[in-house]
């Protein structure tokens, strides 16, 4: 799929507002890497990425970390519920592997799961912060979301032949949690991709 980032970019604004320069670029180069992954194949899954991009990095289309000061993630220490269940092992674990990316994998097992998945071995357990840069990172959001990598279900489960299932896709990333936003974000990047398309 070939766009012309300059239409969609014009959809957007007058979708959402105004794009600053470093929102646009960071909106080019996401679509950027779209038209170079064989495995996005839906133009509704492009809108679904893009929007749940637009909401997980707060407007920017850039990778992020998550927000919070050093004491905010001793809630993912090793010993506390929270940070068993995301497999931090040592010291420092919680803020070590705090959340990053475009869509952001937070703790040590999601760390290694993730960078196992896109061939990277513990590359990302070694240097978390290549989950910022943002190649990778679009590798973990397009794999994560294709695969089920970040709650077990797949994009395809609710977007496919039979269905297009905007509200309900947010499940593959975190519930139903500002579900009915996502949803509307997904439905005007589909329009805009649409009258972007080139090919």
């Amino acid at each position: 799929m070939i766009y012309d980032h300059q239409v969609l970019a014009s959809r957007y604004e007058k979708a959402f507002g105004k794009l600053t320069p470093s929102q646009y670029q960071g909106l080019d180069q996401i679509l950027g890497y779209v038209q170079l992954d064989p495995d996005i194949t839906d133009e509704r899954w492009v809108a679904y990425l893009l929007a749940t991009v637009k909401h997980e990095c707060a407007n920017q289309f850039h990778p992020i970390t998550e927000f919070g000061a050093e004491s905010y993630f001793a809630k993912y220490e090793p010993g506390t519920s929270i940070g068993q269940r995301l497999g931090n092992t040592e010291p420092g674990d919680g803020s070590r592997y705090k959340g990053r990316g475009y869509v952001q994998i937070t703790g040590r097992a999601n760390y290694q799961r993730v960078g196992q998945a896109l061939g990277l071995g513990s590359a990302l357990v070694k240097q978390p912060e290549l989950a910022l840069e943002p190649n990778v990172a679009y590798r973990i959001a397009s794999l994560g979301m294709r695969m089920g990598l970040f709650t077990g279900r797949k994009l395809a489960t609710y977007i496919n032949d039979a269905q297009c299932d905007y509200l309900n896709a947010r499940r593959i990333i975190n519930g139903t949690d500002r579900a009915q936003d996502i949803a509307g974000y997904a439905q005007a990047f589909e329009t805009a991709l649409r009258a972007a398309r080139l090919d």
